[in-house]
């Protein structure tokens, strides 16, 4: 029997293309300490038709940008079109490490008012991360009621 949902994947499998992708791959591992599962190259032996890294228990897919077929990346399109919510044990220290390893930060470390430890890069590649560590828990209403009063605050 055949299981819809291969052991180790999740029900979504994040999927990014990349001008660079082995040079991703290599970022990846240095400031995430992803896994290079395999990588599949085009037929020019150049770039990477697909490949597949393990941060944490979670995979990602990644591809060469393939103009031909439409499919482009950020650096390409002028920017992402979303992002990877990625959390860690330890927010600061993998915000802090990510950076070293030639992220951008384009928000700082910050408690958010739903509970989460957050900062935000983006990588050499044009892809944002969003680095978080959950440190307190929450109900919708007290995560819904901070978040009025953080707005409430924002518009002053």
């Amino acid at each position: 029997m055949v299981k819809p949902i291969p052991d180790g994947y999740h029900s979504v499998t994040p999927t990014l293309t990349i001008s660079g992708a082995a040079d991703a791959i290599e970022f990846y591992k240095k400031a995430f300490d992803a896994k290079e599962v395999y990588r599949f190259p085009e037929p020019d032996g150049k770039s990477i038709m697909h490949a597949e890294i393990r941060i944490g228990n979670s995979a990602i897919m990644l591809c060469d940008e393939m103009p031909h077929m439409g499919v482009l990346s950020p650096k390409s399109t002028g920017g992402p079109s979303g992002s990877i919510y990625l959390y860690v044990n330890d927010s600061d220290a993998v915000f802090n490490k990510a950076v070293s390893s030639g992220g951008k930060p384009m928000m700082p470390m910050m408690d958010g008012f739903w509970g989460d430890r957050i900062g935000v890069i983006t990588d050499p590649f044009g892809h944002r991360w969003t680095i978080a560590t959950r440190k307190k828990e929450m109900t919708v209403e007290e995560i819904e009621k901070a978040g009025r009063e953080f707005m409430k605050n924002q518009c002053k």
